[in-house]
């Protein structure tokens, strides 16, 4: 895959369009079963069919059921940028990322140490991959600005808690104005609807990360177009 994770962002938005990063996951600790016996990578290859020009994975195995060995299987299968989605803490991690076909990995600065975070952050860029770093405060944010990150997400839930919260984009909208110039923006979690995606547009994203109103959708490809809504300038009520 020579496409780059970001690249599939602003090539949505070259479009006019927020990008939709659908995120391939077994399990919600808030929703529970989300495949219903129906097979992951076959989920991957109906919404790249329907038009998703990148994908997210979550291996993180205790909680939400996910492995390495569906991760390689969507990567091998499927021609597009994919993210690693866990609790990366250590170098290992990485250098396993890049094995398993990844073009981006999930760094999450409220599970790991400012000098972790750092060390983390540029091996990851070393191996060639690019970080998706996580926030969910202005203190996070401030941190993500301080790496230098160029592709940041706003988790609307709490990871600490697995996210059995009921954030929503909210919560992308109170941290957007600490976004540092540059970066690409993606709201993450709590967008279950239309509306939540116009309201993560709203406040200025260049994607929206969505899991469980996809797999949960009784067609998918609907569901992924409908959240595929336009960028700030086209959506928002003007004053």
């Amino acid at each position: 895959m020579n496409t780059r994770f970001s690249d599939a962002i602003i090539s949505e938005n070259t479009r006019g369009f927020v990008a939709v990063i659908p995120d391939i996951k077994c399990i919600s600790p808030k929703e529970g079963d989300l495949l219903q016996g129906r097979d992951p990578v076959d989920l991957a290859k109906h919404i790249v069919s329907s038009g998703a020009p990148l994908l997210s994975v979550v291996t993180e195995t205790e909680h939400f059921h996910g492995s390495s060995e569906l991760l390689l299987s969507i990567t091998q299968a499927l021609d597009v940028p994919v993210l690693r989605k866990d609790f990366i803490t250590g170098e290992r991690m990485l250098e396993e990322t890049v094995e398993l076909g990844a073009s981006s990995v999930l760094l999450i600065c409220s599970i790991t140490d400012e000098k972790n975070l750092c060390l983390l952050y540029e091996k990851a860029i070393k191996l060639g991959l690019e970080p998706f770093v996580e926030v969910h405060t202005t203190r996070e944010m401030q941190l993500a600005s301080s790496l230098g990150a160029r592709l940041i997400g706003v988790n609307n839930r709490d990871i600490a808690t697995l996210e059995l919260d009921s954030g929503g984009p909210s919560r992308t909208a109170a941290l957007a104005s600490g976004t540092p110039a540059g970066a690409l923006l993606v709201s993450e979690s709590g967008i279950l609807t239309q509306a939540d995606a116009k309201l993560a547009a709203c406040a200025g994203v260049n994607a929206v990360l969505v899991g469980t109103a996809l797999l949960k959708a009784r067609e998918m490809g609907a569901m992924y177009q409908s959240f595929r809504v336009e960028l700030r300038a086209r959506t928002c009520d003007q004053p």
